[in-house]
C-alpha cells in the first residue's frame, strides 16, 4: 500500500508554545491554520493545498543549510515578494540569492525561526 503524503512534521523546541505562535504569526503555519482552498483545520492539524513535496536526503557535508542542523523545512508559497515584505515588516530577516532561483523550478528565499532553524520559502515556477 503506497504512502499518501506527509502526515506531520515533529521536532524538538526549547519553547514549543512560543515557536508555534511565531510560525502562526509570520507564516500562517500550524495547528488551526488553513491555506486558501485547503479545507478544514483543527486544533491539531494545518490544512494545506495538495502539490509537490520534495523528500531529499542531503550529503552530511552539504553547505546548503547549517551543518549543526539535521533538517530544513521548505514551504511552498504563492506571492513570494509580498510575503517577504510582510516578513521584513514583522522584523524577520530575509535572505535571498539569485543563485538559488532556477528557471522551471521557481524562486527561493530563506528565513530562520527564533530557534535558528532554517525555513526555505519556495514559489514554484509558472
Amino acid at each position: 500500500m503506497p504512502v499518501l503524503g506527509i502526515g506531520g512534521l515533529f521536532f524538538r523546541a526549547r519553547d514549543p508554545d512560543a515557536l508555534t505562535a511565531w510560525y502562526k504569526r509570520h507564516l500562517g503555519v500550524g495547528p488551526g491554520c488553513a491555506a486558501p482552498g485547503a479545507g478544514v483545520a483543527d486544533e491539531w492539524t494545518w490544512g494545506v493545498q495538495g502539490g509537490p513535496v520534495a523528500f531529499q536526503p542531503f550529503p552530511a557535508d552539504s553547505d546548503y543549510f547549517a551543518a549543526d542542523k539535521a533538517w530544513m523545512l521548505n514551504l511552498r508559497v504563492s506571492g513570494l515578494d509580498a510575503m517577504l515584505d510582510d516578513l521584513r515588516a514583522g522584523g524577520v530577516e530575509v535572505i535571498t540569492s539569485p543563485d538559488w532561483d532556477q528557471p522551471g523550478v521557481g524562486r527561493f528565499a530563506r528565513i530562520h525561526d527564533p530557534e535558528g532553524n532554517a525555513v526555505e520559502l519556495w514559489e514554484p515556477a509558472g
